[in-house]
């Protein structure tokens, strides 16, 4: 597997994203043999829209599905989730802006650990599209399984898959991305992650500018300029005002669901079932 198209798809000149050691990949892709625990990661993408990106280690990168609505612990409950380039091992533990270009937005660091086949053959496992696997990271834990759809969603062809909690000790009706919505790396929100840069990045051009993602991206923009102490009224479209007000106040409204800005430490998921 090779990072090509990630890289094509960068100017890593604007953006902080990493562009990948090879040979940091060829020395990961020669330890990772067998069922061994690698490396997984979940990133809280908010872009043109808010999304979950998983991303498992194999062969040197991390091969990525994006889902849309995240994951879920109820094993009623299949989640699409498309699949997207392979991204660097690098990019594991990044967390930060993109100001602009593709996926330009706030990306944070949702979930991390390991994770391990229960296959003997990953690729062959992908190829028949029906990978079977455990997780182990803060949030997310037990049995899984990611199944490709033989339906075409959207146009997605063979990128579409399932992504499914296998039913055991760690399934249950939570929802975690509402239960936990803050970073394992810096237990901040998206607000936190942007007054950490240059929070008046996107006063003039935001990179989701109406629906949902728009109305949260304007909440986050004002919040994060008060957090930083920038001047009030920057952000120059119609109830910016009202925004910065409700903003202040530290509700965050995401995609169909609410994501507060709950201040304590990350906790690893108690068992739900």
């Amino acid at each position: 597997m090779a990072l090509e198209q990630y890289r094509a798809k960068r100017n890593f000149k604007d953006s902080p994203e990493p562009a990948g050691d090879a040979k940091l990949a060829a020395a990961r892709a020669r330890a990772a043999k067998g069922a061994k625990p690698r490396f997984f990661c979940v990133q809280k993408h908010l872009a043109s829209h808010l999304h979950y990106d998983l991303r498992l280690e194999h062969n040197g990168v991390l091969l990525s599905w994006a889902v849309p609505k995240g994951p879920a612990l109820d094993p009623a409950t299949k989640r699409l989730a498309m699949m997207v380039e392979d991204h660097p091992i690098e990019y594991g533990t990044f967390e930060g802006v993109i100001p602009s270009g593709y996926g330009a937005g706030i990306v944070m660091l949702w979930d991390r650990g390991t994770w391990t086949p229960q296959v003997d053959d990953v690729d062959a496992a992908l190829k028949k599209g029906d990978l079977k696997f455990t997780l182990d990271g803060y949030k997310l834990k037990g049995s899984w399984v990611l199944v490709r759809t033989k339906g075409n969603w959207s146009g997605g062809g063979d990128r579409s898959w399932l992504l499914i909690k296998h039913r055991d000790d760690w399934a249950g009706n939570v929802d975690i991305t509402d239960f936990a919505p803050l970073s394992v790396k810096s237990n901040g929100d998206f607000a936190d992650i942007l007054a950490e840069g240059s929070p008046d990045i996107w006063i003039s051009q935001r990179p989701a500018q109406g629906g949902e993602a728009g109305a949260l991206f304007q909440k986050i923009i004002a919040r994060a300029l008060e957090m930083k102490g920038g001047s009030k009224g920057l952000l120059g479209s119609k109830g910016a005002k009202g925004n910065r007000s409700r903003a202040a106040k530290g509700s965050m409204k995401g995609s169909k669901g609410s994501v507060r800005a709950k201040r304590a430490a990350p906790k690893r998921t108690r068992r739900t079932s």
